[in-house]
């Protein structure tokens, strides 16, 4: 569930608003009143913290002689041995 902030209407420019945070359901109706006071309130729209993931866009291009291209990190960006030469690498696998 969300969580909404509201914040007080006051009647005059000299009381500070109260502004408290309350959580609801998207499909609940917003408050019209201060469930403390019964002041009218109004919904306060701010930033949140949203969800954030570290992952690679389609549009990210990887570097495939880069070290970190492949598992084991021993790309040396050297050409790949020929598919004829039926040898592997050190590391396990065929370049």
């Amino acid at each position: 569930m969300p969580t909404y902030t509201y914040e007080t209407i006051p009647a005059d420019s000299a009381t500070e608003p109260r502004r408290f945070d309350l959580f609801q359901r998207m499909t609940d109706e917003r408050l019209q009143t201060d469930p403390q006071t019964g002041d009218p309130v109004r919904r306060i729209i701010s930033g949140g913290q949203g969800i954030k993931r570290k992952v690679l866009k389609r549009s990210t291009v990887v570097n495939k002689r880069s070290a970190a291209a492949t598992a084991c990190g021993c790309a040396t960006g050297k050409p790949h041995q020929s598919r004829r030469k039926k040898t592997g690498h050190s590391c396990g696998h065929k370049h």
